[in-house]
């Protein structure tokens, strides 16, 4: 019986996945094998020696202390693509709140309660309120992952003309986004070159504060800035001086900090990207298929810390999953490992990232010696024989 530990409110249809004959599921689980969050901050907490695995029902892994899983052989899973949609539409009434001042107008309808003539007060009072249509605008999207693929296309079918930046784009990415999108070379052109500028990057040590005071001095006067992603992409005090100049017309932001909430200019939703039914249901679905998978077969899909991996599994055969540093040797001492202890390899796969590699090997036999030498090699972060 496996262990799988909520530490949120997971969609039911996301749970329901495990086979209750297999695994025990519930946020009052101990020592889990595995843990599926939303948005609880996991950085104090005390992971038990029996944790393999933490999906996060979401793409943002910054409330799990990425580091100390990887030295601790924990996968740590996110769900990119799950949510896309509801962000993408959220991205959109961003942009349109950004263009006219829908909250201000709908504020100053509620304030005219009780207010004799409220006909004739709207028709006083809207001009306050006008703003700009958004068809033929300049939209600058940068990251055109999953969300801003779609946020991207989305925005050219409403006429606007739409240029993208993503030293990243993979090709499947590439061949789904609308072909009208230019590519733009490097930010810096976003920056000079859009009338609009949408972020759909994770937030990094190199995104940190990448709209700062001056990436806001190359933009044009008037510029109109969404911020769907991470709060820590945007210097808080540089966008409030650009908003008081009018260097920035609008900031829309799904992550209200203290310092951006009831400031004028700024439009501060409370993270409502994913909050969506579909987004949640999507969310804990691919979620627990891959913590199913991973503590069934081995196989990795979506981590954040470790390679992608998948290796049909041979009848008869156990399978060591070896956690290592991405060192140069390694590879070879496993497979001397084997030999010098007389056990042939049926099948074997390495892959790597970053700092942190995986292999998987299968094999007949699998003996206290081998685990024992395994263990011994250099760089050798944890092993699990499925």
């Amino acid at each position: 019986m496996k262990n799988i530990q909520l530490l949120n409110k997971i969609a039911k249809v996301g749970t329901d996945i495990f086979d209750r004959a297999e695994y025990a599921v519930g946020a009052e689980i101990t020592n889990p094998d595995a843990i599926m969050v939303r948005s609880a901050a996991m950085h104090d907490m005390e992971f038990g020696d029996n944790l393999q695995a933490i999906a996060r029902c979401g793409a943002g892994v910054n409330n799990i202390p990425i580091d100390r899983c990887s030295d601790a052989g924990i996968v740590v899973f996110n769900t990119p693509g799950a949510n896309a949609n509801g962000v993408k539409e959220l991205a959109i009434a961003a942009i349109l709140l950004a263009s006219r001042d829908i909250v201000g107008g709908i504020d100053f309808a509620r304030g005219l309660k009780g207010t004799e003539g409220v006909a004739k007060a709207v028709e006083a009072g809207k001009s306050a309120f006008a703003g700009n249509e958004i068809l033929g605008k300049k939209l600058g999207v940068i990251g055109l992952g999953a969300i801003g693929g779609m946020v991207a296309n989305a925005a050219a079918t409403l006429g606007m003309k739409v240029m993208g930046c993503d030293p990243y784009l993979t090709v499947e990415a590439a061949w789904n986004i609308n072909h009208s999108v230019q590519k733009a070379a490097t930010f810096e052109d976003i920056f000079k070159n859009s009338d609009y500028i949408t972020l759909h990057v994770p937030a990094t040590k190199e995104t940190k504060n990448m709209i700062n005071a001056e990436t806001i001095a190359m933009m044009q006067d008037g510029v109109k800035i969404i911020n769907l992603s991470r709060a820590d992409l945007v210097d808080a005090t540089a966008i409030k001086a650009a908003l008081e100049s009018g260097k920035v017309s609008a900031y829309v932001t799904d992550f209200p900090t203290e310092e951006v909430v009831d400031v004028k200019g700024i439009v501060a939703i409370p993270h409502l990207g994913a909050s969506t039914a579909e987004s949640e249901d999507n969310c804990a679905v691919m979620a627990a298929h891959q913590l199913d998978d991973f503590l069934k077969t081995g196989n990795i899909k979506n981590s954040v810390n470790f390679p992608a991996i998948s290796m049909p599994h041979t009848p008869g055969c156990k399978r060591i999953c070896i956690f290592h540093k991405n060192i140069p040797a390694v590879l070879a001492q496993i497979s001397g490992a084997f030999s010098e202890h007389n056990i042939n390899i049926e099948n074997l796969l390495n892959r790597s990232k970053g700092d942190n590699a995986y292999t998987l090997v299968e094999t007949t036999e699998v003996t206290d010696a081998i685990i024992e030498k395994l263990n011994a090699i250099d760089g050798m972060i944890k092993i699990r024989v499925i």
